[in-house]
């Protein structure tokens, strides 16, 4: 879920790219084919490019933010559907994102502040360039990855309707037994869902995250109603049946989004910036303080991506695959210490230096986690 993160958490944000992208932009060179690195200057007024017009197939680009406020940087397809994007670049650094890019019209958008509609420029991909040479395993685990996020939406359904029942009955102590179960299958898929532009603010936005004139609809404004207020209004039936409504357009369409090898790759790396700027300050689940079902959730999803490019990516990069699992292994140890019953104890009984610890344990694993998408990209 993005939100306009608090200062608190830009810093941490800022020191976690400062770790994971170090050294990771390079010169660009357009006219080098899909070789080519295409480079973003991003400030806090402005959003430059390096070249409007590249070959389509595997684009590197290259980012570097020279403002004074965290930035994020978005690859849109017309309709504002999201190719690819990197968020929490802090100011003075840089960070490096490989997509899938096809022939067409885009926009880069660079978002200062991480919030609005960001500064765009008007970009072209050409059919000039070498058409993307791809492993068959890579299509293999495509495929497998589109079923499971469609699996994935389909039990989630059932899990928010009992959810949404109990609200509307007004039973706050079963809607809030059901509430973190029914975002499970959300959280494990999150960046498929927000491929589409329009789903996210609808279902999971926070409200410190609201754009100007959106109204507060979706889990976080009926879990404020649940935990803080602490009661049930008939707004807040209304807002449980319009979640489902939302969810259910979620699930017949996520099946058809657009998926490559590199948007997975991508899109585990953006479930670990999710853990690290909301589940482990605790602002995603201010209220129910279920932060770590998130957190888990957020890895399994990871997880799951990553393994089904692993074997494309270990053949690439051995040394990678190598160091990814020994860290998805370590932040499993890590989050097996806060496991009670089913599920997890809750995040506000957690201290400050276990917090930390958490907090190392995902920059650990975000780190390789960034360099996923030009493994599988790589063609050997």
């Amino acid at each position: 879920m993005r939100a306009l993160r608090s200062s608190a958490v830009a810093a941490i944000a800022v020191a976690t790219t400062l770790t994971a992208v170090a050294g990771c932009a390079e010169k660009s060179d357009a006219k080098a084919g899909g070789k080519g690195v295409i480079e973003v200057t991003a400030t806090d007024t402005g959003c430059e490019v390096s070249a409007k017009e590249f070959p389509a197939g595997h684009v590197r680009f290259a980012v570097q933010n020279k403002g004074s406020k965290v930035t994020e940087v978005y690859v849109y397809a017309p309709g504002d559907r999201i190719v690819t994007e990197r968020e929490n670049i802090g100011p003075g650094t840089r960070a490096e994102i490989t997509a899938e890019i096809k022939a067409g019209s885009y926009q880069i958008a660079c978002k200062p502040g991480m919030k609005g509609d960001g500064i765009r420029q008007k970009v072209t991909a050409s059919g000039k360039g070498e058409t993307v040479k791809r492993d068959p395993r890579l299509d293999a685990a495509v495929a497998t990855y589109r079923k499971y996020v469609q699996e994935q939406a389909d039990e989630t359904l059932p899990k928010a309707k009992e959810f949404a029942d109990a609200v509307k009955a007004g039973d706050i102590d079963a809607a809030k037994k059901a509430y973190a179960v029914s975002r499970i299958g959300w959280e494990r898929t999150e960046p498929v869902a927000e491929s589409f532009g329009d789903i996210d603010p609808k279902v999971d936005v926070r409200e410190d995250g609201l754009e100007d004139g959106q109204k507060w609809t979706g889990w976080h404004k009926l879990e404020k109603s649940l935990w803080e207020t602490k009661k049930l209004s008939d707004a807040d039936s209304e807002l449980a049946d319009r979640l489902i409504s939302d969810l259910k357009d979620w699930q017949k369409r996520v099946g058809k989004a657009e998926i490559t090898p590199t948007s997975m790759a991508n899109g585990a790396k953006e479930l670990l910036d999710e853990v690290y700027t909301g589940k482990v300050t605790g602002e995603e689940e201010r209220y129910s303080h279920t932060d770590l079902v998130d957190f888990q959730a957020n890895v399994d999803g990871a997880r799951k991506a990553y393994e089904l490019l692993k074997p494309v990516a270990a053949k690439n990069d051995a040394a990678l695959a190598k160091e990814l699992d020994k860290q998805f292994a370590a932040i499993d140890k890590q989050l097996d210490a806060y496991r009670e019953g089913d599920g997890f104890v809750s995040y506000d009984t957690v201290d400050k230096g276990e917090k930390k610890e958490l907090s190392d344990g995902v920059s650990a694993l975000a780190e390789p986690l960034s360099k996923l998408a030009a493994a599988v990209a790589t063609a050997k």
